[in-house]
């Protein structure tokens, strides 16, 4: 193919997504190239560009593109004509999965709890959820918290926080409560207000069936619940008579440190919602884990056409036991943390009013200003590194690298982030 084809064919792929595409697609705006290739935590474009990626499908990829252990299995199991889709019949790929995850997740942490196969993404999670609070307690209500997000489905949105969001539905969200994240309403102890509205039987909240929350905000800006704070949420919701559901999606596996995000505090959520990175591979995938007691389904009253992927349980199964059987990714992960506090804390000093947020491998620094926080990921990416903002406003600019990021790549891509930001807001060099 000639140089110009090459020019012409690349065109073509990128004004089909102005003419067929619908107008709600959105990451790709950021990011106005074709992505052709990946591997690790390298992008590679059609003219064969290459970008580091800090956004690493807003952490569905924590393993990084295309593992090769993990493309390995998929491969026999597709060349094997492995089962593609199971609905929830019995497969040697379910089995495998399920043993691995009671033996390197659920069993090392005593937790009992059932795994619930629902639809392939994190707001099916999350539905499934509310609907057996609602059936075991026979309350309606749910308690959620400001800025979080849940999903963009009817129940999970209505759980959710953003305003943008929420308009797009087009009805009412209705049987949810939002209530204060710790830290969000300056010196209010968010717990003391809590219990006392849901004491006083003329706040106007109804008896909750359940608070669910995110014990690091992704969406919301990286705003990071204290184990303090976390244990004091579950004794509310014990003392209440509600249950207590931990939105995993996108803080665990391995992002805050360890497998769950709430691994280390204290707490023994009755639910936990997880999707993203739990087949490893970027594969659709996403699971409600239930305390026996609360598992009082009948066969078939909630499913999915594709609960289950067969696909993703080889991938997962093959996850579990190359990162999970040990300490070593734990251990990685912590030392990139570290390094990530202290790039993301000098950076962060430069700049005026600008605070370090998050826990992990998923940190960022508040700026404060949106549109500030697009410049300054705009020029990254135009000198090759993805990365995007959360928050209400956008004004956090968010790392989200894979956690298998080698070490001089990721130091790499935080130079690219420090260069970045030296170029968008020169007055805050100069002032130092």
């Amino acid at each position: 193919m000639s140089t110009v084809e090459t020019a012409e064919t690349t065109i073509a792929e990128t004004t089909i997504y102005d003419r067929r595409e619908s107008e709600v697609r959105s990451y790709c705006r950021n990011f106005p190239v074709s992505f052709a290739r990946a591997e690790g935590a390298t992008l590679t474009d059609a003219d064969g560009n290459t970008y580091i990626d800090f956004l690493a499908g807003c952490s569905s990829l924590n393993y990084g593109h295309n593992d090769p252990d993990m493309k390995a299995a998929l491969i026999a199991h597709l060349e094997g004509n492995g089962l593609a889709h199971a609905l929830d019949l019995h497969t040697e790929e379910k089995a495998a999965f399920l043993t691995a995850f009671e033996h390197h997740i659920l069993h090392p942490r005593g937790m009992e709890h059932r795994v619930m196969m629902t639809g392939p993404t994190g707001t099916n999670a999350v539905e499934a959820a509310l609907k057996l609070a609602r059936k075991v307690t026979g309350r309606r209500n749910v308690i959620a918290f400001t800025n979080g997000f849940h999903g963009m489905t009817l129940g999970a949105l209505a759980l959710t926080g953003n305003g943008g969001k929420r308009g797009g539905a087009g009805v009412p969200l209705p049987d949810v409560t939002h209530m204060p994240f710790e830290n969000s309403m300056g010196d209010l102890d968010t717990l003391e207000h809590l219990d006392a509205m849901l004491s006083n039987p003329s706040s106007g909240i109804d008896a909750p069936a359940a608070f669910i929350v995110e014990l690091v905000q992704g969406e919301g800006g990286l705003n990071a619940a204290s184990c303090e704070w976390a244990q004091g949420l579950e004794r509310l919701a014990r003392k209440h008579g509600a249950l207590f559901i931990v939105d995993d999606i996108q803080a665990g596996i391995g992002r805050t440190g360890s497998f769950f995000s709430f691994d280390h505090m204290g707490i023994e959520p009755d639910m936990v919602t997880l999707a993203k990175s739990l087949s490893g591979f970027g594969l659709p995938f996403a699971c409600a884990l239930i305390r026996p007691e609360h598992d009082i389904w009948k066969p078939a009253e909630h499913n999915g056409t594709f609960r289950g992927n067969s696909h993703a349980f080889v991938t997962a199964r093959v996850a579990l036991e190359k990162f999970w059987a040990d300490d070593d990714l734990r251990n990685e992960v912590a030392l990139k943390s570290q390094v990530l506090e202290e790039r993301l804390s000098q950076i962060g000093n430069r700049i005026g009013g600008a605070t370090l947020k998050g826990r992990g491998m998923m940190r960022g620094i508040d700026l404060g200003d949106g549109a500030l926080a697009g410049r300054i990921c705009a020029e990254c990416f135009r000198r090759g590194l993805i990365i995007e903002t959360s928050g209400a406003h956008d004004e956090v600019v968010k790392v989200l690298a894979p956690l298998t990021i080698p070490m001089k790549q990721f130091r790499k891509g935080l130079d690219i982030l420090d260069a970045a930001v030296e170029a968008c807001v020169p007055f805050a060099m100069a002032a130092e």
